[in-house]
């Protein structure tokens, strides 16, 4: 196949909802970042975590196996530190071979569930 992908992402929008309507993992409030590499190598990706007012966070390594998809859940990152809740955030994805970066987002804050779903921004 020929190579497809970019080797940074952006996602400019970033918000992990606190309160969620259901306790079921699948249906807790959470951001997620789904990873496509397509190519023939693994993907070793960093992913630094941006604010509004403090410091950026990060590196989170990741590795997507080649010919494979990662969806990620940013409710699950905790190593340098845990994704906070609730607040406003942006994050760039640096991998060392090229990617498709996908985000979504559930908020179950409410019965009446918010799904929300884009390609993120590639430097070209």
């Amino acid at each position: 196949m020929e190579p497809i992908g970019r080797k940074r992402w952006a996602i400019a929008e970033g918000y992990i909802p606190s309160e969620s309507s259901f306790a079921d993992r699948t249906l807790i409030s959470h951001e997620t970042a789904c990873i496509l590499n397509p190519g023939d190598q693994e993907a070793h990706v960093n992913i630094t975590i941006f604010f509004a007012d403090r410091e950026p966070i990060g590196p989170y390594r990741v590795t997507v196996a080649a010919r494979r998809t990662l969806h990620l859940r940013f409710n699950d990152l905790n190593q340098p530190a845990v994704v906070p809740r609730d607040t406003d955030y942006s994050s760039v994805f640096e991998s060392d071979v090229p990617i498709i970066v996908q985000h979504t987002r559930m908020d179950s804050r409410r019965a009446e569930i918010a799904l929300l779903s884009t390609t993120a921004f590639a430097d070209a």
